[in-house]
């Protein structure tokens, strides 16, 4: 027969190992910070170097989620991530001034290019973005989109409006809906144009049977900012390890790491670092 006092113990262990699991569990899940990214840091290969420095030099475990820049956001705006690396400037903007960001800061950019079978049935080698959307679209060559509101494809739209262009509903312009990597997959099989950020394709460049064709415009730059999330908009987020990320992007060390990314392997650098320095430089 159990006794009151036995009963008051048994009572106050329970409650105390409660006390314990849960203040374990809140430890722990403090101690895990949720990326949302672009697929092109993943595909790049540029993550799978910063994220295990990161890792050891703060004690977090980082839980990468890969998908477009837009939907990046969207986890975001639902307080599904504790932080963003994303490449999508218009859509950031009005991110930030919806109210669900409260710092976004520089960090890298590379460039988008234009790529195609060696063939180059719509002759755009060599010419200007608008120039190679306006031939793609005149020659009836497939031109693959990603179509997954990513940052490469608010940049194509872009494109394709300063081109004076409406893609949507034409025989030539598919969608995939995937991520880069699997969208130059696809463009390799059926041997047509899509653009795609150049880390990514130099990341993947061998098997895949495209060249280069349009590079060096100036409207295709692609330009990457970190963003630490409204605690007040989420407030399940981890708002320390969100900031530690973001911290540890623009620091000087990883800034260094990221000018020698790919310097071994490309023979040169696949992201230039900017941290620190102002939107204007960058034409932004």
């Amino acid at each position: 027969m159990i006794t009151k006092q036995v009963l008051i113990r048994i009572t106050t262990l329970a409650a105390a190992l409660a006390i314990f699991v849960g203040g374990t569990f809140c430890f722990a899940a403090s101690k895990s910070v949720i990326l949302a990214t672009t697929t092109s840091t993943q595909d790049s290969g540029l993550l799978d170097v910063l994220v295990p420095q990161f890792e050891k030099e703060s004690g977090y475990l980082v839980k990468t989620i890969s998908v477009g820049s837009g939907q990046a956001m969207k986890m975001g705006e639902k307080g599904e991530a504790d932080v963003l690396l994303v490449h999508s400037p218009e859509s950031e903007k009005k991110f930030m001034a919806s109210g669900y960001g409260v710092t976004r800061r520089l960090v890298m950019h590379n460039d988008f290019v234009v790529v195609g079978p060696a063939g180059d049935p719509a002759k755009v080698k060599g010419t200007t973005a608008a120039e190679a959307m306006k031939r793609i679209a005149t020659s009836g060559t497939i031109f693959i989109s990603r179509g997954d509101n990513s940052g490469t494809h608010a940049k194509e739209k872009g494109l394709w409006k300063g081109a004076a262009i409406n893609p949507e509903g034409q025989k030539w312009y598919q969608q995939t809906g995937l991520g880069m990597g699997q969208t130059l997959n696809v463009a390799a099989e059926k041997k047509c144009y899509t653009i795609t950020d150049r880390a990514t394709y130099l990341a993947l460049k061998k098997g895949l049977g495209l060249e280069i064709l349009v590079e060096g415009d100036g409207k295709l730059l692609n330009v990457y900012h970190v963003i630490e999330l409204n605690p007040v908009k989420s407030p399940k987020i981890n708002v320390q390890g969100g900031k530690a990320f973001a911290d540890f992007m623009v620091s000087k060390k990883t800034q260094d790491l990221i000018s020698r990314f790919g310097v071994d392997k490309y023979g040169a650098p696949l992201f230039f670092p900017d941290a620190g320095k102002k939107p204007e430089s960058l034409g932004l």
